[in-house]
């Protein structure tokens, strides 16, 4: 069986690396990199850390608005699929890169599936949210991480072709987390201490593209009494660097470049919380047992919220502060996304997809 997956960011690269892997033991593979990630601290380490194939396909799309950067990689996936011919086209979580797969899937009947579908936000200004709705339903096969994503999509009318898998970044996780804990040595290179320090992302435009909302956050991580590590993708360091904010930064705020898989695995393992925009991160949060601090008024994981691990806060300076001195889960975790054997699953029911249709 010859299966195109289509990844372009990070969140994709890693959710791919364990799919990738299983994939590999009994069918072909395409590997199509849009390049919506491009430079080595976004993309090239992730392939070399994760020990994911080289792509057969780099489309150097690169960045754009929206529109621009989805029809161009509209078109270019479409070009590959025509060559290459495959029986299923793969594509993960929420990007622009997973819409134009579906896509372009969809227009040549070639059968779509979408791993981690089924997450719903229910805010549909973010652009995040109106990719998963038009790729769920433009998919063959529906692969789901939680059982509310289950729901979600039955909500929708969606019940043919769903499965409940679990979460593969919970399979990336369990296959490198005693890697990362043996390799990283992050926690000397930025000086802190296990469990003496926090952890800050910021990526979404709603926080970044906002003077005031950026400037609220760092008002808040300043008056953190630890020192804050602060990943900086390319984007968010663009308008920090715009709005003037790079040279106010707050004393504990110890500014770094992107970091691999690994590093920002072990950071994120041993700090005592973690302040986020991202929803990979949340989840990531949340399979390692650390308090989870969301700068976003909602969340496609509400598993999170629900399990008191994660509060939800926007962009409000008070919100952030307060949650920063006196957030702290009141529960025990369960497993809700799944043991770590997503990508089996997922090779297995697709294995049986192509029996169906050949038999």
């Amino acid at each position: 069986m010859k299966i195109a997956s289509i990844i372009g960011a990070r969140p994709q690269f890693i959710k791919c690396a364990p799919v990738s892997r299983e994939l590999r033991k009994e069918h072909e593979e395409i590997l199509v990199h849009t390049g919506q990630h491009y430079d080595h601290g976004m993309s090239e380490v992730f392939f070399e850390e994760l020990a994911i194939p080289k792509p057969d396909y780099n489309l150097g799309i690169g960045s754009g608005s929206h529109g621009h950067q989805t029809g161009a990689m509209l078109g270019a996936i479409e070009d590959v699929l025509e060559k290459e011919k495959p029986d299923v086209v793969l594509v993960y979580g929420d990007t622009n890169s997973t819409l134009a797969g579906a896509l372009a899937a969809a227009k040549l009947h070639v059968p779509v599936a979408h791993v981690e579908a089924g997450l719903r936000s229910f805010d549909r200004r973010m652009p995040e949210e109106v990719n998963r709705v038009l790729t769920d339903h433009a998919s063959d096969l529906l692969f789901c991480p939680t059982e509310t994503a289950v729901r979600n999509l039955a909500a929708e009318g969606i019940s043919e072709g769903v499965f409940l898998v679990g979460d593969v970044m919970c399979d990336a996780m369990n296959y490198n987390r005693a890697v990362a804990e043996e390799r990283s040595r992050i926690l000397e290179e930025v000086g802190v201490r296990p469990g003496e320090y926090f952890v800050v992302t910021v990526h979404r435009p709603s926080n970044t593209d906002s003077r005031e909302n950026m400037c609220a956050i760092l008002s808040a991580l300043g008056e953190a009494e630890r020192p804050v590590v602060f990943p900086v993708h390319p984007r968010t360091r663009k308008h920090l660097s715009e709005h003037g904010l790079l040279a106010e930064m707050p004393e504990n705020v110890r500014v770094v470049e992107p970091l691999g898989y690994l590093d920002m695995l072990h950071l994120m393992a041993h700090t005592e919380k973690i302040l986020t925009d991202s929803g990979g991160v949340q989840k990531e949060a949340y399979m390692l047992g650390v308090p989870c601090i969301t700068l976003r008024e909602n969340t496609e994981w509400v598993e999170t919220v629900e399990a008191g691990w994660n509060v939800l806060v926007g962009a409000e300076r008070g919100r952030i502060a307060d949650a920063i001195r006196h957030f702290s889960p009141g529960s025990r975790q369960n497993e809700i996304f799944g043991n770590g054997n997503a990508s089996i699953l997922i090779g297995k029911i697709l294995a049986r997809f192509k029996s169906a249709r050949s038999g």
